[in-house]
C-alpha cells in the first residue's frame, strides 16, 4: 500500500508541477472530461464541456485553414519563381528568330505546357521564309482572329487572359497537336498603336492546367513582358 501511494503521490507531484502535458494531451483532457461528466450525472448540462468541443472543433478548423493557406502561399510563390525563370530565358536571345525558337522550347519547359503559339494578325497573308521556318511557333491569321478566338463564340467582354477547359485544341494555332490539348491560356497581345493584336496561346495536354478559376495575374504580367519585347522586333 505504501509503494501505492509513493506511486501516486508521485504522479500527483509531476502534474502539479507540469500541468501543460495534462492540458496538451488531447486524448487525456477527454478522458478526463467524460470522467467529470459521468460523475455529475445524466440530468445535469455542462455547459464547460460543450464550450470546449465548440472551440476545440473551431481551432481543427483553424488549423485546416491555416494549412491550407500556407500551402496556396508556397504553390503561389513557386508559381511566381517560374515565371520570373521563363521572363529571364525569353529575355535572353538578341535576335527574333532565336527568340522564338525559345518560346516554343525552353520557354515552354519552365513553364511546363506541352505548347506555345504566338498568332499575329495581318492584312497580308504573309508566307515569308522567316514565317514558315517558325511555323511550329508562329502563325499568321487575318484581322479579327484574336477576338473570334478568344471569345470562342460567346458574346463576352474579351479579356487580356482567358484560362478555359476545352475538348480539343484548334487546328488553326495547334495544327497537329490540336486533338491532345485539353486546356489552355489564351493572352491577348497589344502591340502599341496603329498595330494589329496578337495572340499567345499555352495549350497543355492537361486539363487541369488551364482552369477559369485560377489567378491570372501572373500570366497577365508575362503577357506584359512579352509585348515588350516583341516591340523590339516589329517593323
Amino acid at each position: 500500500m505504501s509503494s501505492i501511494a509513493r506511486i501516486e503521490e508521485s504522479l500527483r507531484e509531476t502534474i502539479i508541477s507540469r500541468p501543460d502535458m495534462i492540458l496538451d494531451d488531447k486524448d487525456l483532457m477527454h478522458a478526463l472530461i467524460a470522467a467529470n461528466e459521468r460523475a455529475m450525472g445524466g440530468n445535469i448540462v455542462d455547459l464547460r464541456g460543450i464550450a470546449m468541443e465548440r472551440l476545440e472543433a473551431r481551432l481543427d478548423r483553424l488549423e485546416d485553414t491555416h494549412r491550407s493557406v500556407i500551402a496556396a502561399a508556397y504553390e503561389n510563390l513557386a508559381g511566381t519563381n517560374q515565371i520570373h525563370r521563363a521572363i529571364l530565358r525569353m529575355l535572353d536571345p538578341l535576335e527574333f528568330e532565336p527568340f522564338l525558337k525559345d518560346l516554343g522550347g525552353e520557354v515552354a519547359q519552365i513553364l511546363r505546357v506541352d505548347v506555345i503559339k504566338l498568332v499575329l494578325e495581318s492584312k497580308q497573308n504573309d508566307r515569308e521564309p522567316a514565317i514558315r521556318r517558325l511555323g511550329d511557333v508562329l502563325s499568321v491569321a487575318e484581322p479579327g482572329f484574336v477576338e473570334d478566338f478568344i471569345a470562342s463564340g460567346r458574346e463576352a467582354p474579351i479579356r487580356p487572359v482567358t484560362l478555359r477547359q476545352i475538348s480539343h485544341g484548334d487546328g488553326r494555332v495547334y495544327g497537329t497537336r490540336a486533338e491532345f490539348i485539353r486546356s489552355e491560356a489564351c493572352l491577348k497581345l497589344d502591340f502599341g498603336p496603329g498595330r494589329l493584336p496578337g495572340l499567345l496561346v499555352m495549350g497543355s495536354e492537361d486539363p487541369h492546367q488551364f482552369t477559369p478559376q485560377q489567378g491570372t495575374d501572373l500570366l497577365a504580367f508575362f503577357a506584359g513582358v512579352f509585348e515588350r519585347s516583341m516591340r523590339r522586333w516589329l517593323n
